[in-house]
């Protein structure tokens, strides 16, 4: 296993330098729905795992969605956002705060439309809570969390460039 972290480790920026080129063709809210559907992907999987292993659905549920928050925070930093010039762990909580809004927002329109106009539809509940819940996490990721340290800094920036990519 240390081997393998230690290899993934070195193809990872090797990795990241070849996606850059290719993602910074499409716009930033396209990044950030592509990034938001892996991390959708990963916490489906990993709750669907980690369920049929027996550990309770609650339960199950708490730790993809960590698993997959993790996930989303790492490639909207290295994909989606300039950076912020904040420390890691200061960005990370900011992405926390900004995610446990938007995803509890995403749940109460979910729960007041399943619990009344779409009772017979609750699919239709869920996509509507998630296009709320995604409105809310763009905008505080990229007014918040991901936000310049410095206001004005992504302009005076000359690191930075339109594509929401840090030049080497």
């Amino acid at each position: 296993m240390i081997n393998f972290v230690g290899g993934l480790n070195d193809v990872l920026p090797a990795l990241r330098a070849r996606l850059q080129p290719l993602a910074a063709l499409l716009p930033r809210p396209l990044r950030f729905l592509a990034v938001g559907g892996l991390g959708l992907a990963s916490n489906i999987a990993l709750f669907s795992i980690t369920w049929m292993l027996g550990i309770p659905a609650l339960l199950a549920g708490l730790l993809a969605l960590v698993a997959a928050t993790f996930l989303t925070w790492r490639l909207n930093r290295a994909f989606t956002f300039d950076r912020s010039g904040r420390p890691q762990g200061e960005e990370a909580m900011r992405y926390v705060l900004v995610t446990a809004a938007a995803q509890g927002t995403s749940y109460a329109v979910f729960a007041s439309l399943v619990l009344t106009v779409l009772a017979s539809r609750p699919q239709a509940a869920i996509v509507a809570g998630a296009a709320v819940g995604a409105l809310i996490s763009y905008n505080g990721h990229r007014l918040f969390a991901f936000a310049p340290r410095h206001p004005g800094a992504d302009v005076a920036d000359s690191t930075s460039n339109s594509s929401g990519f840090v030049r080497p």
